[in-house]
């Protein structure tokens, strides 16, 4: 298998490079750049026009992507135009927030979705499985935004049970055992409404499989041998039919990291989302282009990481 998969690291490769093409070209198209916003009506053109030259935006385009790749291969993916400080430098202080923001949705999510598709599929046709059901359709027809307002309105505002802006309190010492107790207190509300959004697929999947499940000869076989209805239900048909779901996991991950714009967007929270989309509106190149880059290799990533976790919990599957 890890032959594999080194082998699938190196087919990544053009594909990172093609990627890389594509959002360098469409970075560059976009209207203005960096220092349009700097333009008053008593800003001498000239001045602005010494900027640009400066910072190579002058330069044909294939000459900008190539300087751009052979500072990248090093590690090196330009200057801030908004920040004033690395690109790699600001991502680094934001990534840590929309991993942590990533990873707890991803428990919360498998946390809900599991418990109420086994209940739903065991149960099929109750008035626990049309609850179950209900739930379902709403979450996968209300938009991301306005779920996260509604949380965002009645946990935040109306209740105030949590922050609602912010990834820690800037009064606390960082280090503390009370400043993460902050952070992880800052993550809640953002994490149960990204959640809440991504459970819908895993619910239906897996109540569709439970249903299936409970009228195939093993199950039966194992009911006819005196097998415990939980035993059955936890080691046979589980067991089978979280094959779908895990199969998606990979994705989910990547997903969650690349998905959070909205997310931290309306609640505040300074991560790559808010990032990408604060650097879309000061038209900040360098950062648009290296977090578009990011998010595609973290997609490429998730196949592979996909495909690994079908290997795990399936053994008859191998990865090609």
């Amino acid at each position: 298998m890890w032959k594999t998969i080194l082998r699938r690291f190196v087919v990544m490769i053009p594909q990172v490079f093609i990627l890389s093409v594509i959002v360098f070209a469409l970075a560059q198209a976009m209207p203005g750049d960096p220092f349009t916003g700097l333009i008053t009506p008593e800003t001498d053109p000239a001045v602005i026009e010494n900027l640009r030259e400066q910072a190579g935006l002058n330069d044909p385009i294939p000459v900008q992507y190539v300087r751009w790749l052979g500072n990248a291969l090093q590690g090196d993916f330009g200057q801030s135009y908004t920040h004033k400080i690395s690109v790699q430098s600001i991502i680094g202080q934001r990534a840590s927030n929309t991993v942590m923001l990533s990873l707890l949705s991803f428990i919360l999510t498998y946390a809900i979705a599991i418990p109420l598709g086994m209940l739903a599929g065991r149960y099929n046709n109750s008035i626990l499985d049309k609850m179950v059901v209900i739930y379902n359709y709403v979450s996968y027809a209300i938009p991301t935004f306005v779920l996260a307002l509604l949380m965002l309105w009645l946990f935040g505002y109306s209740l105030n049970w949590f922050p609602t802006s912010g990834s820690v309190d800037v009064t606390i010492p960082a280090g503390t055992m009370e400043y993460y107790l902050d952070k992880a207190y800052h993550l809640i509300l953002p994490a149960i409404t990204y959640a809440l959004l991504g459970t819908t697929m895993i619910i239906q999947y897996l109540r569709s499989e439970v249903v299936d499940a409970k009228t195939q000869d093993y199950v039966k076989t194992a009911r006819s041998k005196g097998v415990p209805e939980k035993v059955v239900y936890s080691r046979h048909i589980f067991r089978n039919s979280a094959l779908p779901i895990a199969s998606t996991m990979g994705y989910q991950i990547t997903g969650l990291i690349g998905g959070s714009v909205f997310i931290e967007q309306i609640f505040a929270f300074p991560g790559m989302g808010q990032l990408f989309i604060s650097s879309l509106n000061s038209r900040d190149y360098s950062v648009i282009v290296a977090l578009t880059l990011l998010f595609g290799v973290a997609t490429l990533v998730g196949t592979l990481l996909s495909d690994i976790i079908m290997t795990i919990v399936d053994p008859r599957i191998r990865i090609d």
